[in-house]
């Protein structure tokens, strides 16, 4: 079993998602205090890297090692066939020994309390929970945690923390499902894959036209723009200048979602909110401004609209978004450091085309994002290169280097 973790230093939880081993150190390295993350199977991001018995033994002694908690998703609603694999997986985590099982189904609730007690369990979004009555259910069935159901407002979420002795957790930003706690089963009917199971094919996401029964093959438009129609299009959640209300309404874990999304979003999410929140609890907890580097950090990853969904009461945040994916200032991500050869030569994972000379940005755990040039491309015989394309591993010279899992920017024009 691997080690714990130390004991948490911060009076609130930042929860990051881990579809891979890659994205689990990104999150670490750029400020989570817990990363959820899952197996092969029993969750429902199937289709990221996720990890199988001998990585996710590695994954938790990597996150302990370093103080962050690891907490396993088994949040799908199983067919009865599946009990027999489910039990066997809920045996091995108990080997492993992350610091909680995210669970939504009853059945396997009751299965982890009698193979793996030692365990703490969290209740998934999934499971819908949206009372005080039902918190208090899974409380005297030995809950630690419950997420909350996305359709609350603070106001509901208050309420319930002051009645129960539970950890509150709430997302904070990400992607959100047409059917706010998850129960889809629009794409079971559409694609023959079950939402519930982990194999959503995202048709809320799908592009629509208007068609009138007696004029077969005459697709009209609804609203669109040049990519089509997004008639489901769930805007995106961020709740950014809203840190001190959630800490206020007792919620202890900020969660991001996003394990299918790449390290780009991660790294800049992760950061953004890890200083958003310790700005806060530097304020003892007070309203403070949002930095102008914040919201540029978070515009320039992919998204579909901002929103405060139905945290504030207010019915027009929760009305989907006719448009598709949205973006800020431009991020074009460059690469990954891999290594720091010396004060100004670093080697970087290149995944997007770089040239020779091209301005750029390097995003570090601390500190705002810091403009650099790239002054030389070393190519594979030691000369000079004017490029470096995808999937390289060149080694490059800025003026002032940077550091194992920096990310390097390409700089927004005119910048």
């Amino acid at each position: 079993m691997a080690p714990a973790p130390s004991a948490p230093k911060k009076a609130v939880e930042l929860l990051a998602p881990a579809g891979n081993f890659e994205k689990l150190e990104i999150a670490v390295h750029y400020g989570a205090d817990a990363v959820y993350l899952a197996g092969k199977a029993f969750s429902l991001r199937d289709f990221s890297g996720n990890f199988g018995p001998a990585e996710m033994d590695q994954a938790v002694r990597f996150a302990h090692q370093r103080g962050v908690r690891v907490y396993v998703a088994c949040n799908v609603y199983p067919r009865t066939r599946e009990a027999e694999r489910i039990s066997s997986y809920l045996e091995a985590l108990g080997r492993i020994g992350p610091d909680a099982v995210i669970i939504a189904d009853p059945g396997i609730f009751r299965m982890a309390r009698r193979i793996i007690p030692e365990i703490p369990i969290h209740i998934s979004t999934q499971a819908n929970t949206t009372s005080l009555d039902t918190v208090r259910f899974w409380q005297d069935l030995g809950a630690r945690r419950v997420n909350m159901a996305r359709e609350l407002s603070l106001d509901e979420i208050r309420e319930i923390a002051s009645g129960c002795d539970l950890e509150i957790e709430a997302f904070v930003h990400g992607a959100m499902c047409i059917s706010y706690s998850g129960r889809c089963l629009l794409s079971s009917f559409m694609t023959g894959r079950d939402s519930n199971q982990g194999r959503c094919s995202h048709p809320c996401r799908f592009r629509y036209t208007l068609m009138e029964a007696k004029r077969p093959g005459e697709h009209y438009p609804i609203l669109e723009d040049d990519r089509g129609a997004y008639i489901f299009n769930s805007r995106d959640l961020c709740m950014i200048g809203h840190i001190p209300a959630m800490i206020d309404a007792g919620i202890h874990s900020f969660k991001i979602e996003g394990r299918m999304k790449g390290i780009n979003y991660l790294a800049s999410v992760v950061k953004v909110y890890r200083e958003a929140i310790d700005a806060c609890m530097a304020a003892g907890g007070k309203p403070y401004s949002v930095r102008p580097d914040w919201r540029e950090a978070l515009a320039g990853v992919n998204h579909r609209g901002y929103c405060t969904a139905f945290y504030l009461g207010d019915p027009g945040q929760t009305v989907p978004s006719y448009v598709g994916p949205e973006g800020g200032i431009r991020q074009d991500f460059a690469g990954k450091v891999l290594q720091r050869l010396s004060a100004t030569d670093i080697l970087l994972d290149v995944r997007n085309k770089i040239t020779a000379g091209a301005a750029v940005r390097v995003l570090s755990a601390a500190g705002s994002p810091r403009p650099d040039v790239i002054r030389r491309i070393a190519a594979e015989d030691g000369g000079d290169a004017p490029h470096a394309q995808p999937g390289s591993r060149p080694i490059i010279t800025l003026d002032h280097g940077a550091h194992p899992l920096d990310l390097i920017h390409l700089a927004p024009a005119g910048r």
